[in-house]
């Protein structure tokens, strides 16, 4: 009798395992969500009418991406990478190499090629390590240049003046007094050719003011 005792609860305590074991395989095949990568699209929710993007989220990390959130956005930050003839792709990498090599604290939200590629990097949700003490209510667009006089391609102007544009209908900025250069923050020669061409800066802002008026 005690035997056959033994044997009843074992079979009970094998079919209760056996149960919780069927609802849980029920639970991740109907109800789990996938876990994928969290595009800008996602994070942002809306992007229509943005300019073409390679949206490429770094990995949440204290270095590059510290997945601080944004609590306002006051104005657009635009700089150069200071790396001649390195690519959108190049600088998206160091970004995220940083989590590894811990050498510094630097990204953006946008990176802009020579071919006029635009590689975002952070959500629009949160900081990036780029502008110092504007981190906190800027978005940052660094733009990519082939030789050491900083100036850009025709393409990368191009993709500059719509990203900015785009981002200040988006935001509600004012193109006069909300897009600056890292110059005005710091002092830094950033971006190089709009510091040393203060007409060739004046331009480009009439050239996004433009924009955002059609």
């Amino acid at each position: 009798m005690r035997e056959l005792r033994r044997r009843a609860i074992i079979l009970i305590c094998f079919a209760f395992l056996c149960i919780i074991g069927l609802v849980t395989l029920c639970r991740r095949l109907f109800f789990a969500q996938p876990r994928e990568t969290v595009s800008a699209q996602q994070v942002d929710e809306d992007w229509e009418g943005a300019p073409e993007l390679d949206v490429q989220l770094l990995t949440i990390n204290p270095e590059s991406r510290p997945g601080i959130a944004l609590e306002k956005i006051d104005g657009i930050v635009v700089h150069y990478t200071a790396n001649p003839g390195t690519t959108a792709q190049n600088n998206r990498d160091y970004f995220e190499g940083l989590k590894d090599s811990h050498e510094t604290q630097a990204s953006s939200h946008f990176v802009i090629g020579m071919d006029g590629e635009i590689i975002q990097c952070i959500p629009s949700t949160e900081i990036a390590y780029a502008s110092n003490d504007r981190n906190g209510d800027t978005l940052s667009i660094e733009c990519c240049h082939p030789d050491e006089s900083g100036k850009f391609t025709d393409a990368t102007y191009r993709s500059l003046v719509e990203l900015t544009a785009w981002l200040c209908r988006r935001f509600g900025i004012d193109p006069a007094s909300g897009i600056i250069r890292h110059y005005d923050i710091t002092g830094k020669v950033c971006p190089k050719y709009f510091v040393d061409h203060e007409d060739a800066w004046e331009s480009f802002l009439r050239d996004v003011a433009a924009r955002c008026s059609e």
